[in-house]
């Protein structure tokens, strides 16, 4: 998606939708339809070694066995819950059997979140229990909830329409999400974003909570959480995610003129500081060990199903990755460092601890990829790096770069693209890229109880970690940089 992510959850998905500013705060990655133009960085000295990392990932179940035991053992992993705190324990246990180098759990503090009991009713123009989850990050309403007229909007106009009629009642903001296309994909970036700003949209106007459609084009009445973001300035509301089909049906009696009242209650609270990890490990490089390319995803989840595709794939892949190459033997010039982050849902505070920590060493970080796209098959890659100056350069190598994985189907390169846990990078001059993938359905399930290792298919997991571990390698054995022009010295 981004040219610069404002929020704490990133999914780099091909074809998603159009690039938003630095400022819209829509959290996924966009890849667009746009071919890879030309060709590119000559990348084909490392071809050899990307068609033996593809079959030898396409031969191994060591990745999905790992997903597998994160996700039904562990299970979903809300920052700052046991679960994990597990997850940091299972990472650094099967990154260590897997023999790689300096492994650790590095402290990270984060701010928990407790989701607490949920309810919604609806008391006019009849009576009902409606389906309700809480926006990450939510404030809880008032004990026994609050009770109040539903007004509607579709769209930022709609609600400057209502004017003072939201003072003193609960906004609905019935955004439908796009199906997904070839030629649009996703459109996650437009919809999401009342999700993320619809309560200080409508606080400041008064209202006393929110009710959002969920963002998806597909819906069997499935609720999907995700954060939401306050602003300093503006009281929080309470807010919370209805379904689709709930959504448009009050839309309609709103449209209709009937009078809607609602009951909400949200239990949620903040429970303070605590202690979570980022996990590390690494594969040391032979020539330029201090010179470092990071590849990763985020090891927290929300406390809906188990996090399988967001983002237990994108870990495995990064994790999985690093074993093909130490199995193959291959040691690039410089070192591939894994990092799982912690609180990426919900808060970022792993991705900028990690930052901060190792400050002293950003000048020899290379490259960060994130993979946070779920367990789909590769499409790409998404580029972030500054100056702007050295968009150009950048993008040109990358054009060479994804084509290392075009056996596996059409690889894109795109612009001013980035997950969230490398912004931080990126703002200390690292080249930062998302690995994006082609997943039409990945909205359907997305921050929903449906995210369960049944939904990720396991040859679409192999080539996903044959991307990660190819791309990582290229650009650890590459003499160059992608913010530099040429091949390097």
């Amino acid at each position: 998606m981004n040219t610069r992510i404002a929020v704490p959850f990133a999914v780099a998905v091909w074809a998603c939708s159009s690039p938003p500013t630095a400022t819209a705060g829509a959290p996924h990655a966009a890849l667009g339809t746009a071919q890879s133009g030309p060709s590119g960085t000559d990348f084909t000295p490392y071809a050899a070694v990307a068609a033996r990392l593809l079959a030898d990932a396409r031969a191994d179940t060591g990745g999905w066995l790992k997903l597998a035991s994160l996700c039904d053992d562990i299970g979903h992993r809300l920052t700052g819950s046991p679960a994990l705190e597990r997850a940091v324990h299972w990472a650094v246990a099967r990154m260590t059997a897997d023999g790689h180098a300096n492994v650790r759990a590095e402290p990270v503090e984060v701010q928990r979140w407790l989701r607490g009991a949920e309810a919604l009713d609806l008391v006019e123009p009849r009576v009902q229990t409606l389906q309700v989850v809480g926006l990450g990050n939510t404030v809880g309403t008032p004990a026994g909830g609050i009770q109040a007229e539903v007004v509607m909007a579709h769209d930022e106009a709609g609600l400057a329409a209502l004017g003072d009629r939201v003072r003193g009642r609960i906004v609905l903001f019935d955004n439908p999400m796009p199906p997904w296309s070839e030629e649009q994909g996703s459109q996650y970036g437009p919809t999401v974003r009342f999700r993320v700003r619809g309560p200080v949209l409508a606080g400041r106007l008064g209202a006393v909570g929110v009710l959002v459609r969920s963002v998806t084009a597909h819906s069997l009445a499935t609720l999907h959480t995700g954060v939401t973001v306050y602003d300093p300035s503006v009281a929080p509301i309470p807010a919370a995610a209805v379904t689709p089909e709930t959504s448009a049906w009050l839309a309609r009696l709103c449209d209709q003129g009937q009078r809607v009242v609602v009951r909400l209650q949200l239990d949620a609270r903040v429970a303070g500081l605590v202690q979570s990890a980022n996990v590390i490990g690494e594969l040391r490089g032979r020539e330029r060990p201090d010179e470092i390319v990071v590849i990763g995803g985020h090891l927290d989840s929300w406390d809906v199903g188990q996090g399988a595709h967001d983002d237990g794939a994108g870990v495995v892949a990064a994790m999985q990755a690093l074993t093909l190459l130490r199995r193959a033997r291959l040691v690039p010039r410089r070192t591939v460092r894994v990092v799982l982050w912690t609180n990426e849902e919900n808060g970022l505070a792993g991705a900028r601890a990690y930052a901060r920590d190792h400050a002293t060493e950003m000048p020899q970080h290379v490259a960060a990829i994130e993979a946070d796209s779920g367990g789909f098959p590769p499409a790409g890659l998404g580029i972030g790096v500054t100056p702007a100056d050295a968009r150009e350069i950048a993008l040109h190598h990358v054009r060479g770069l994804v084509q290392l994985l075009a056996p596996v189907g059409p690889q894109r390169a795109h612009p001013d693209s980035h997950g969230a846990d490398v912004g931080p990078l990126l703002d200390q001059g690292v080249p930062a890229l998302d690995l994006a993938t082609r997943a039409p359905t990945y909205f359907d399930i997305h921050h929903t109880h449906a995210d369960t290792l049944d939904k990720v298919d396991p040859r679409a997991l192999q080539d996903l970690t044959a991307a990660m571990a190819t791309w990582a390698w290229a650009l650890a054995e590459w003499p160059g940089r992608l913010d530099k022009p040429g091949p390097g010295p």
